[in-house]
C-alpha cells in the first residue's frame, strides 16, 4: 500500500468520525461539568443534588412533593423500563406537579414493558416539566456526594447543546440551596379537601371509602398519596389542610386524629408558622402523627432541633430499629434534614433509630397521644414493614374511644 492510499483511508476515517455532541449538562456549584444525553423538558433549573439506591418505584420517587427543589440520581442504572401511568403518582395535586425538578440516569430509557405502562417516560417527563440527562456514571457522582455532600448545581437540558457555561456555573454556585428554604408553601394543595380513596386492589384500581368510622385531619406540608389511601383504607374519612391551617383551623373538625404530613425544605423555615399550631394541637387529648417533616416539626415544638444532613438518606432499603419492640424493619427513607434526638427534653423519648447511621427516626412523647417517624411507612419497601405504624395511630383513637385494639402484626391495610 502506497503513502498515497494511507494518507487517502486516514482522511476517510477522520471525514466519517463525529463527536457526540452533549445535549444536556450538570454544572454543580464548585464548576464541575458532568455532560449527558438530554431527556425530558429543556431549559434550566437550580436545585440541590441527591442520591437515590431504590431499585423501584422511579414515578413515586419523582412525584413525592419532598423532593421539591431536588435532583434525583438514581444509583440503579435501568430506570423507565415499566414506563409510567396515572396510578402511581404521589402528589396530591397534579396541576401544580410538585416533586423533583431534575433527574439523572446512567442508561438510556429503553420502550416501557409493563401492562400498567400508558406512557413512555421520557413523554411523561416533558409533561411534568422535569428536566433529566442520561449517559452519566451515576455511581462515581454518587461517591462524589457521599464525600463531599450534596450539592447545589443547576442542570440544563437543550436539544442544540448550545449552553453558556460561564453563566451556568455562576447560577450553581450562587444559588441559596434548601437552607432556610420553605418550600411547603409551594407544594400544598393550598386548600381543604375530602379525601375517601383507599389502597390498590390488584386488578381493581383503587377503592372508594364508604363508611368511615373515624374522622383524621391531615396538615399537607407535600402529603403523598399513599398515606392518605392507608389512612383511609383503617376506616378513616380525611380533610386535607393547607399548610398554613391554624389549630383553630383544625379543631373546628372535630377530628378524632391528626396527621401532620410529609414535605420539602427546611423544617425550620416552615416551622416559623407551622410550629405554633402544633404546639397548640399537642396540649390536646386528640392523637398526633407525623412522618418525615411532619416529624421534625414536631420535633421542634416540642423542643427539640433539626439539622442538615452531610448527604442525607434516600432510599429503599434502610434498616431501621423500633425501640419500642426491637423490631428491625427495612424502610424507604427521604430526607435531607434530621432531628437531633440529644436536643430532646424531659418527656419526649426517641423510638426509631436508623441502623446505618444511628440517626434519630421516631420519637413519642410520654402520657400523651403523640408520636412521629422520620421514615416513609406507607412506600412498602418491606414491603408492609411499617404498616403497623398506622395502625398504632388508629389504635390511640380507637383506645380513647374505648374501642377494640388493632393488632400491629397485622399487615392487611
Amino acid at each position: 500500500m502506497t503513502a498515497t492510499s494511507i494518507e487517502a483511508g486516514t482522511q476517510a476515517k477522520t471525514a466519517a468520525w463525529s463527536e457526540i455532541k452533549p445535549t444536556a449538562l450538570l454544572v454543580l456549584a464548585d464548576g464541575t461539568i458532568i455532560e449527558g444525553k438530554g431527556l425530558g423538558a429543556t431549559g434550566t433549573c437550580e436545585a440541590e443534588v441527591c442520591f437515590n439506591t431504590a431499585l423501584t418505584g422511579y414515578e413515586e420517587i419523582l412525584t413525592d412533593p419532598s423532593y421539591a427543589g431536588q435532583i434525583v440520581t438514581f444509583t440503579f442504572p435501568h430506570i423507565g423500563n415499566v414506563g409510567a401511568n396515572k396510578e402511581d403518582i404521589e402528589d396530591l395535586s397534579p396541576a401544580k406537579r410538585a416533586g423533583a425538578v431534575g433527574a439523572v440516569f446512567k442508561a438510556d430509557i429503553t420502550s416501557p414493558s409493563n401492562y400498567r405502562s400508558a406512557e413512555h417516560l421520557d413523554a411523561w417527563l416533558k409533561a411534568r416539566g422535569v428536566i433529566a440527562l442520561s449517559g452519566v456514571d451515576t455511581r462515581a457522582l454518587t461517591a462524589l456526594i457521599r464525600e463531599k455532600g450534596m450539592p447545589n448545581a443547576v442542570i440544563a437540558h437543550d436539544p442544540a447543546g448550545k449552553f453558556d457555561i460561564a453563566a451556568l456555573k455562576a447560577r450553581a454556585a450562587s444559588w441559596h440551596g434548601l437552607l432556610d428554604l420553605d418550600l411547603a408553601k409551594e407544594v400544598t394543595s393550598g386548600q381543604s379537601s375530602v379525601w375517601t380513596e383507599k389502597p390498590w386492589v390488584w386488578n381493581e384500581g383503587f377503592v372508594e371509602q364508604s363508611a368511615p368510622e373515624f374522622h383524621v385531619v391531615a396538615i399537607d406540608y407535600g402529603i403523598k398519596r399513599n398515606i392518605l389511601r392507608l389512612i383511609a383504607g383503617l376506616g378513616a374519612k380525611i380533610t386535607i389542610l393547607p399548610a398554613t391551617a391554624t389549630a383553630e383551623d383544625v379543631l373546628a373538625y372535630k377530628p378524632d386524629g391528626i396527621f401532620l404530613s410529609n414535605g420539602p425544605g427546611d423544617p425550620a423555615a416552615t416551622g416559623k408558622y407551622a410550629v405554633p399550631t402544633i404546639k397548640e394541637l399537642i396540649k390536646t387529648d386528640i392523637p398526633v402523627f407525623g412522618i418525615c417533616l411532619g416529624h421534625q416539626m414536631l420535633a421542634l415544638a416540642l423542643g427539640g432541633d433539626t439539622k442538615k444532613m452531610h448527604q442525607g438518606h434516600h432510599g429503599a432499603n434502610h434498616p431501621v430499629r423500633d425501640d419500642t419492640t426491637g423490631k428491625v424493619e427495612i424502610v424507604s427513607m427521604n430526607h435531607g434534614f434530621a432531628v437531633d434526638a440529644a436536643s430532646f427534653p424531659e418527656g419526649v423519648e426517641e423510638t426509631h433509630v436508623s441502623l446505618f447511621d444511628g440517626s434519630n427516626c421516631g420519637l413519642r412523647v410520654t402520657g400523651r397521644p403523640v408520636f412521629s417517624v422520620q421514615h416513609h411507612p406507607e412506600a412498602s419497601p418491606g414491603p408492609q414493614d411499617s404498616h403497623y405504624l398506622f395502625r398504632r395511630f388508629f389504635n390511640l383513637i380507637r383506645q380513647k374511644k374505648g374501642m377494640e385494639l388493632l393488632s400491629e402484626r397485622d399487615h392487611a391495610a
